[in-house]
């Protein structure tokens, strides 16, 4: 059995001032900025079909569970299919996975790199 991935939803990038990157992306690329339903730190911006979500890189390197507000590591949104079943899937494969703190269907790993992927169910 393997995950079936559906679409990537988000791409993730900290840097160390928002207000530069926010200038960049949004003057310099001509990116426009767009409205998240859950209101995350950061700035997130349209790119085709997906997001940019663009994190000030502030904290304490903490894993997987501050990954999802103020992440330090890169990170990866994917869509799946069936949350449990991509659960189960990582934790047979000997992933570590952490649920999502606002409490929607996803969870959290590492790649073998330390990045981190977000898997949610669409």
């Amino acid at each position: 059995m393997s995950i079936q991935i559906i679409k990537p939803l988000h791409v993730a990038v900290l840097v160390s001032d928002l207000d530069k990157a926010t200038y960049f992306y949004e003057t310099v690329l001509g990116l426009q900025q767009c409205d998240r339903p859950l209101k995350y730190p950061g700035v997130w911006f349209e790119l085709g079909e997906y997001q940019l979500h663009v994190l000030q890189d502030d904290t304490t390197p903490t894993g997987i569970h501050n990954s999802e507000k103020l992440g330090r590591n890169r990170h990866i949104a994917l869509g799946v299919a069936d949350i449990q079943q991509t659960t189960d899937h990582l934790v047979a494969n000997g992933c570590f996975v952490q649920g999502s703190a606002s409490g929607r269907p996803a969870v959290f790993t590492h790649d073998p790199d330390g990045n981190i992927v977000e898997l949610t169910q669409i």
